[in-house]
């Protein structure tokens, strides 16, 4: 590393420091955010008064940017999902020799949810022969998962090229317990059966499912025809929708408003490519995994940073290619009330712990590389906004924003800024109503259909849910992202969550 930092005096810092500073920086500054905002309400309330309506109109510009960017996504997926991508697959020439290493963790999940997963790639329309697919398991788990992985074994082995099941050791020297440590695992095992096998690992797409992921029928056939259409199909992730649809039908409304709240956010960031991460379940060139030595087994948010590993690897000549196809995952549900609440905190919260990426990013930008600087700035930029927006935003918006007023003596103040501030912020809020109503109409013609019949009302509360907006904003946005934030910056390391599933009789 060529970075370094020179203070007078001869003062130097240990490069696990100058690393600490830069873990500290977000969260930093979504403190000063909120201490200035509360402060200035008490000190110079008519200047927090303009900053509130400063950001407030910053605010709505952005909301109807991103509402415009999500209703042309939606036109593109809802046109896409209707094409027979198999058909126009099988025109391509080679498309016979490409393979699909297919990788499903689990830890503690249910038979059915694993069963449901697995048994919806023998539903895909495309040939099954040309999976290979892994079912990577955890030794702490081994006296309930060993049993349930030889059924599943026994149930789909057959089924496809080949099924195999990985043990992920314990406790591992320099490895964080959780998804990225497992798959790594899968991975490299995965690799020992390709290089026997004496298969091109330029014909291979590895794609990291979640366990509870049920891919569209048409997803490895669009996947498929993206890839081999892509003259650099070796230097870029591929993105699907995450649709959290398999139980949506069952969890609360809350949950559906916080789930469907990231489906719209990735489906409007898919017509902007430059900024789009890799989350959750999706797919890339197995050349690149190898390349980078698998993901990295020491952090929470292994499904984006597998993006940056690449892309710094690459010297920034790898990119994430959106495809309007869907997977479908579950919508947080447990046993109770209580706890469904306790699971979708605790899954924003390791999302947002996603913050531990800019430490990362900047670390490695500043060493010297033909990564273009205008290039970095605007990654670094795009992390740095997204992640101090997620915190700040939704507090500084309804309830901090309306602090000013309340300890500020209005009638006295004959300022034309004071006296019209809660009419024009009244009215903001009224055109961001606008993005509140696209939400729910497009989220409702996405939905499933149910299982089974449902009364009228059911489909109305699928609409009014979104009333319950301003809640999951801070409830299960700001609060979860300043706490992952914070405790990046205080060195309290986040460890990895596993999303509890539970699947009603239905």
């Amino acid at each position: 590393m060529n970075f370094s930092l020179r203070l007078p005096f001869g003062v130097k810092f240990s490069e696990r420091t100058r690393y600490r500073w830069l873990e500290a920086l977000p969260g930093g500054c979504v403190w000063l955010t909120l201490l200035l905002a509360v402060g200035l309400s008490f000190a110079a309330p008519a200047w927090a008064i303009g900053f509130i309506l400063l950001f407030d109109v910053y605010w709505v510009i952005r909301v109807l940017y991103v509402m415009g960017y999500l209703a042309l996504a939606y036109r593109r997926y809802h046109r896409e999902i209707k094409i027979n991508w198999l058909a126009k697959t099988k025109v391509l020439p080679a498309w016979e020799n490409i393979l699909h290493l297919i990788i499903i963790p689990t830890f503690k999940e249910p038979e059915s949810v694993l069963d449901n997963s697995l048994n919806s790639l023998l539903r895909v329309a495309y040939p099954q022969q040309k999976f290979i697919v892994v079912l990577a398991t955890e030794r702490r788990d081994a006296a309930v998962v060993q049993p349930l992985a030889a059924r599943l074994q026994k149930k789909y082995g057959a089924s496809f090229r080949t099924f195999l099941v990985t043990e992920h050791p314990d406790d591992l020297v320099g490895e964080i317990a959780g998804k990225g440590a497992n798959i790594a695992w899968a991975g490299r095992r995965a690799k020992e059966y390709i290089d026997q096998q004496h298969l091109p690992y330029d014909q291979i797409i590895v794609s990291t499912f979640d366990a509870d992921s049920v891919a569209h029928p048409q997803y490895f056939s669009y996947l498929t025809y993206t890839w081999l259409n892509n003259p650099d199909r070796w230097h870029t992730s591929y993105q699907p929708i995450p649709l959290f649809h398999n139980n949506v039908w069952d969890a609360m409304a809350l949950m559906r408003v916080v789930a469907t709240s990231t489906t719209f956010w990735l489906l409007g960031e898919t017509m902007r490519p430059d900024r789009l991460f890799t989350f959750s379940s999706h797919s890339m060139p197995f050349t690149a995994l190898v390349d980078v030595g698998f993901w990295q087994t020491d952090v929470v948010s292994e499904d984006s940073r597998i993006f940056l590993q690449c892309l710094i690897h690459y010297d920034g000549r790898y990119t994430v290619t959106p495809m309007y196809m869907p997977i479908s995952m579950d919508t947080i549900q447990a046993a109770s009330i209580w706890r469904s609440l306790v699971n979708q905190y605790k899954q924003i919260r390791r999302w947002a712990y996603g913050a531990e990426n800019f430490p990362y990013m900047a670390w490695n930008f500043m060493s010297p590389s033909s990564l273009p600087g205008s290039k970095k700035i605007r990654l670094l930029w795009n992390q740095f906004e997204g992640m101090y927006s997620w915190a700040t935003a939704p507090l500084l918006i309804t309830l901090v924003g309306w602090l000013p007023f309340q300890v500020h003596n209005l009638a006295a103040d004959n300022s034309i800024l004071v006296q019209n501030a809660p009419l024009v912020i009244q009215r903001l809020m009224l055109g961001a109503l606008s993005g509140m109503i696209i939400s729910a109409v497009i989220s409702t013609v996405m939905l499933p259909h149910p299982a089974k019949p449902v009364a009228w009302y059911q489909w109305a509360i699928m609409v009014l849910q979104w009333l319950l907006l301003p809640v999951t904003m801070i409830v299960f946005g700001s609060i979860p992202a300043i706490e992952s934030q914070t405790r990046l910056m205080l060195g309290k390391y986040l460890g990895f969550w596993v999303t509890e599933k539970t699947r009603s009789a239905s």
